[in-house]
């Protein structure tokens, strides 16, 4: 290895030094190689093994790198959707002196899957859908920041199941600007044109490969990105005017931003001279509120839907065992350990990589209700995850690392909702015959 090979990264695992980086990616030997499926990319990026975790390689030019590196860790500083970095490798030549592309590596993130590997024969309408409105979200997340994306694409991003839905996730940052004064209108506008040209030729490709269910169109699925951007924008930005004893309005307002899953930090507001009308425009809105309800009450980091799930699922047991003097925290836990906890270690070990936990609780609430619409009557929830492991999570596709031929298979570890790895015999005994 050259000594000339710098690793820049704020925190260095000794595993990068063991990587082959005195060969090109496109020759790293299978015994480095991780087997996932990837979007559509510029560049050459390969999947690998580190210190137990799947990380990306990305090779690209050092300033590149560099200039990505640091706009993803800008993106997590200020909280926007996206993969994590890991290090820029520079100063990369092979066994005979000659130079190599520097690399840029993130970690590949659990439980995600690129737009392609969404549907196994044909991608149908509803899904096409919710992964457009998913990239809509992310968009308006990141253009309210004032980060001009000027590739936005599907195959720039991943995709995570969200209770139902889609939660979307920034990948490739390389052309991307921060602005400090927030984005123009020009600049918004141009994002959204990028991105319906790129959908529609992304969805166009599938069509040409048999992979899009018959009668699809995708200009109709590219011209959903700029409905569904607006839409939201326009919920979360646009001034409203209302009477000054309407002021009922301002509490609606927020609760309608609520629903959506923002938060409001500061709001202005303004009156007329005679007291007549009142005019408010929300200021700094911030994307997480169901998230961070959830978080402050049970510890558990989730996507905004299955937070949204687990809170009705929360407040809903909260009500059945109310108990005098009891608060929301108190209630919380006792949801935590005698409902959430017991059905997640209920699942079979071998299953565990199917889903990540809150989205299994999900669709166990999910089964739950078809069967009680069936019945005619509440099923018990014991009886509810027994159906539901046998009918439906055992015939899934694992998705902790969704895989394409079943050749190219990897067995992960598992992780639990605190981050933890799940030894193969623990919790195989757990008796859930007593759950809530």
């Amino acid at each position: 290895m050259s000594e000339a090979l710098t690793i820049t990264a704020s925190t260095v695992d000794p595993g990068l030094l063991e990587l082959p980086w005195s060969t090109s990616l496109a020759t790293w030997p299978s015994s480095a190689i991780v087997s996932l499926p990837k979007g559509l990319s510029r560049h050459l990026v390969r999947f690998a093994n580190l210190s137990g975790r799947v990380i990306a390689v990305k090779e690209t030019t050092e300033a590149m790198a560099r200039r990505e590196y640091e706009m993803l860790g800008n993106l997590h500083r200020l909280a926007v959707p996206c993969v994590e970095r890991v290090a820029v490798i520079a100063g990369r030549t092979d066994d005979d002196g000659n130079p190599l592309p520097a690399a840029l590596v993130t970690a590949h993130l659990r439980f995600s899957m690129p737009y392609r590997a969404l549907f196994t024969q044909v991608l149908r309408p509803d899904t096409a859908g919710r992964l457009v409105d998913a990239l809509a979200v992310l968009l308006v997340r990141l253009h309210n920041i004032g980060f001009f994306w000027g590739d936005v694409s599907l195959s720039n991003t991943l995709f995570r199941r969200d209770a139902g839905a889609f939660a979307a996730y920034l990948v490739d940052a390389e052309t991307g600007e921060l602005h400090e004064g927030g984005l123009t209108e020009g600049q918004r506008n141009h994002d959204l044109d990028v991105a319906r040209t790129n959908i529609a030729g992304e969805i166009m490709d599938l069509a040409a490969g048999g992979r899009l269910e018959r009668g699809v169109d995708a200009v109709d699925i590219a011209d959903r990105i700029v409905s569904s951007y607006r839409s939201l924008w326009d919920a979360l930005t646009v001034e409203e005017s209302f009477g000054a004893n309407e002021t009922w309005r301002l509490t609606e307002r927020v609760q309608r931003l609520n629903a959506l899953g923002f938060d409001i930090d500061e709001m202005a507001i303004q009156t007329a001279a005679n007291g007549s009308r009142v005019v408010i425009q929300p200021k700094v809105v911030d994307a997480g509120h169901h998230q961070r309800r959830l978080i402050r009450l049970t510890g558990l980091d989730v996507e905004e839907n299955q937070a949204r799930r687990l809170l009705n699922d929360l407040d809903e047991f909260r009500a059945r065992v109310s108990r005098v003097g009891s608060d929301e925290e108190m209630a919380a836990h006792e949801w935590l350990t005698r409902v959430f906890e017991p059905v997640i270690k209920a699942i079979p070990y071998d299953l565990r990589a199917k889903l990540e936990p809150a989205e299994v609780y999900h669709q166990v609430l999910e089964h739950r209700w078809y069967m009680s619409q069936a019945r005619g009557q509440a099923v018990p929830l014991a009886e509810v995850l027994s159906s539901y492991i046998k009918d439906v999570l055992r015939h899934r596709r694992d998705e902790a690392t969704i895989m394409g031929p079943p050749t190219e298979t990897l067995a992960m570890p598992v992780i639990t909702s605190s981050g933890s790895v799940v030894d193969d015999d623990e919790d195989e005994g757990v008796d859930w015959r007593d759950l809530v």
